[in-house]
């Protein structure tokens, strides 16, 4: 399996462009698949510069109802004639960060005919499953960090109903796919028990000192004393990642124009 960072909050070196959002493009032993498409056309410079046809990718999975998880999405369309687009039944719902910022994913997209709307749980085949475990228990904590959604015409903390994690099983091992965790990282390596966890932890508005550090510090230690390895980017933050892999053996970071082979 190999794993291109087509977007992230950083890059590699100077050759790629970035932003705040995620785009990964991965190649399996059956597929061709992209995850995320960035917050804008952007992450589709970065695959030209990887050598990534986009014409060629088979499926599409949007993580969840953001803007710079799905924000690129008219341009996959421009590019790509064929690949289904799997999002959440609740991914085109409105959503904000804060109370006037906006952050969906422009309903009007739902017009191309491209999209697959997934419930809780969906077997694409044997290599990969959807999953969104609104159907489990919390047993950690998990901060809505100022995210919101519309209820009726209300504005209320974000229950991320829309949010769904990829699981690819390949060669006898659990490979994790998680645009942002936002039902918590803790809570998701409980619930889905992968061997390889990718994706953004959604750490970065904690501070790393007081009361917020000793939150980073116990996750640290739980996601330490699991077995699985971690690549992590995005909504992270970078200063969190740092506090975070001193204290962690198998936690790395993928920047824009990282290629990972697994």
């Amino acid at each position: 399996m190999k794993i291109y960072t087509l977007m992230e909050n950083t890059v590699k070196n100077e050759n790629f462009c970035c932003e705040h959002g995620l785009s990964l493009y991965v190649e399996t032993a059956r597929h061709k698949l992209l995850f995320d498409t960035g917050g804008s056309a952007a992450f589709a410079d970065n695959a030209a510069k990887l050598g990534v046809d986009l014409s060629q990718v088979d499926l599409c999975i949007i993580s969840h109802g953001h803007n710079d998880h799905g924000g690129g999405l008219a341009k996959f369309l421009e590019l790509n004639s064929t690949a289904p687009i799997y999002i959440s039944r609740y991914g085109f719902e409105r959503h904000f960060s804060g109370t006037e910022r906006e952050i969906s994913i422009p309903a009007a997209l739902q017009d191309s005919g491209r999209f697959v709307l997934v419930d809780d749980y969906l077997k694409i085949d044997d290599e990969l499953e959807l999953c969104s475990c609104n159907d489990k228990k919390a047993q950690h904590f998990a901060d809505s960090f100022g995210l919101n959604m519309l209820q009726g015409d209300e504005v209320v903390p974000d229950d991320f109903r829309h949010e769904q994690y990829l699981t690819i099983h390949e060669n006898e091992r659990k490979v994790l796919l998680s645009g942002c965790s936002h039902k918590g990282i803790l809570n998701l390596m409980e619930w889905l028990k992968p061997d390889i966890c990718i994706g953004g932890f959604h750490f970065m508005k904690l501070a790393t000192c007081g009361a917020d550090a000793k939150v980073l510090q116990e996750a640290a230690q739980a996601l330490e004393a699991l077995p699985a390895e971690y690549f992590t980017c995005h909504c992270t933050g970078a200063e969190q990642y740092a506090y975070l892999k001193e204290r962690m053996t198998r936690l790395y970071y993928l920047a824009a124009g990282d290629v990972l082979e697994l």
